[in-house]
């Protein structure tokens, strides 16, 4: 989509022109029209949507942010909200049913199809984030009786409203999961084949209270379209999308992500999101942050005697701290991505710890040796104090490589996400220690008293 296009549609509403924009606007995307709708204020928002084409207008409430959908939805008649119900495919009906608040659900429910109500409520009975809240109930079925022709017309026949025509299922009597079929089979065989000759019996499924995240992990593994939703006695009960599970990666990204940075995971995008609301979800973790670095500042008082022998030394506290926060941090990052792809599990902790020693070793000698250099010749303090630097160096990107990997494992053993177990987190842990080190290596070779 062009901006120059972008910038006749917005003038054509401003002009008011509607008849020439409905024009326009049925020859678009509707993925392009939804971005349109992000730029509109709410009255002129509503006024746009309904000129839409009404074969169109389902499809780009299916594009609109949360948010958006609920301004629209309960802004229109009982009539046009029941035909955007009515022609939105029922994983995306049942999205926005859980946003909604229980007397506008009801009302909408109560304006929708038997057929469109009965989906959304076999929809909404499964709990958040598992794979039978996330799937869709149109999909193609057929039985293994039937001729590669008799399957090319039920698809023509009850193909035109299901979610995906690519991926036909084959079911028993009770409706058993047996085989799948792709259509591409379907027109390359002969019209007199049956269907369970030329079906593949080979079934990845998914169970309807799976979580959402494993399912990605299914589609990733074995790179579906599409994917079977049985029940627990193998019946099909739904398929679950590509498109369902990019959102989900996203989504599951996102708050890996706001966890990491010590944010309490939020649905809304930042720019609508208020200031008070981003305020409170970034304050819990910034006031517990805030509590466990006394710690430091009392491990720095505990040896204040031995600093003032040698003041030189607290000049270096913030490059050990800064060193060994973000060693702790780079091992905490790796575990937890590797946690999150199924790469590593728990049992491969002490692999884990093993090779993360070693690399920690070859880091802080690293820069152990670089430091010495730039001690020797920039800031030319004395060998011991030199030693006790690099000595503490390696100590601390030692231990906080340790921290870093075995911390996100443990949080994943008893229940936690290890995301929570990041930088801030752990900086904040390999801070206090990097002190306790410096001061410990300190006081045995300078011969301090603490």
């Amino acid at each position: 989509m062009q901006e120059v296009q972008m910038d006749e549609i917005l003038e054509l509403i401003e002009q008011k022109q509607y008849s020439r924009l409905r024009q326009e606007l049925s020859e678009w995307n509707e993925a392009d029209i939804a971005a349109i709708f992000e730029k509109l204020p709410k009255e002129e928002l509503i006024k746009v949507f309904r000129i839409l084409p009404k074969t169109m207008a389902a499809d780009v409430f299916a594009y609109l942010p949360i948010e958006t959908e609920q301004t629209i939805i309960t802004s229109l008649t009982d009539r046009e909200a029941a035909n955007i119900i009515n022609n939105l495919m029922a994983d995306d009906a049942t999205d926005l049913m859980e946003e909604m608040p229980a007397g506008v659900v009801k009302k909408l429910l109560a304006n929708a199809s038997a057929e469109a109500r009965r989906d959304i409520n076999h929809l909404l009975r499964y709990p958040e984030d598992s794979a039978g809240s996330i799937m869709t109930v149109e999909f193609v079925d057929l039985k293994e009786n039937l001729t590669v022709k008799q399957a090319i017309d039920r698809i023509r026949k009850t193909g035109v409203d299901k979610e995906t025509i690519n991926i036909c299922y084959v079911l028993d009597k009770e409706r058993h999961l047996i085989g799948t079929v792709a259509l591409r089979y379907l027109l390359l065989h002969d019209e007199d084949e049956i269907i369970g000759d030329i079906m593949n019996d080979n079934i990845i499924s998914c169970n309807t209270m799976m979580d959402q995240e494993e399912v990605a992990m299914l589609f990733s593994k074995y790179d579906f379209t599409t994917m079977p939703v049985v029940d627990n006695e193998d019946r099909l009960v739904g398929i679950i999308t590509i498109d369902d599970i990019v959102d989900i990666l996203q989504e599951e990204a996102t708050e890996d992500i706001e966890k990491m940075a010590a944010i309490v995971p939020t649905d809304k995008p930042y720019m609508k999101t208020g200031v008070f609301e981003t305020w409170k979800k970034r304050i819990p973790w910034l006031l517990l942050l805030m509590i466990s670095a006394t710690v430091t500042g009392g491990i720095i008082t505990h040896y204040e005697n031995a600093l003032s022998t040698y003041v030189v030394l607290t000049s270096f506290i913030p490059m050990l701290m800064d060193t060994g926060g973000n060693a702790g941090g780079q091992a905490s990052v790796t575990i937890i991505r590797g946690l999150s792809l199924n790469e590593i599990s728990f049992r491969d902790i002490f692999r884990i710890m093993w090779k993360e020693s070693r690399v920690a070793l070859l880091c802080g000698l690293t820069l152990a040796v670089a430091n010495f250099a730039k001690m020797m010749i920039i800031e030319r303090v004395s060998i011991p104090v030199a030693l006790v630097v690099c000595l503490t160096l390696i100590m601390a990107v030692l231990f906080a490589k340790l921290v870093g990997c075995t911390l996100p494992m443990l949080a994943q053993k008893v229940g936690f996400d290890p995301a929570v177990m990041a930088s801030p987190f752990i900086t904040t842990i390999v801070d206090a220690l990097s002190l306790v080190i410096y001061f410990q290596v300190a006081t045995h070779l300078l011969h301090l008293k603490g």
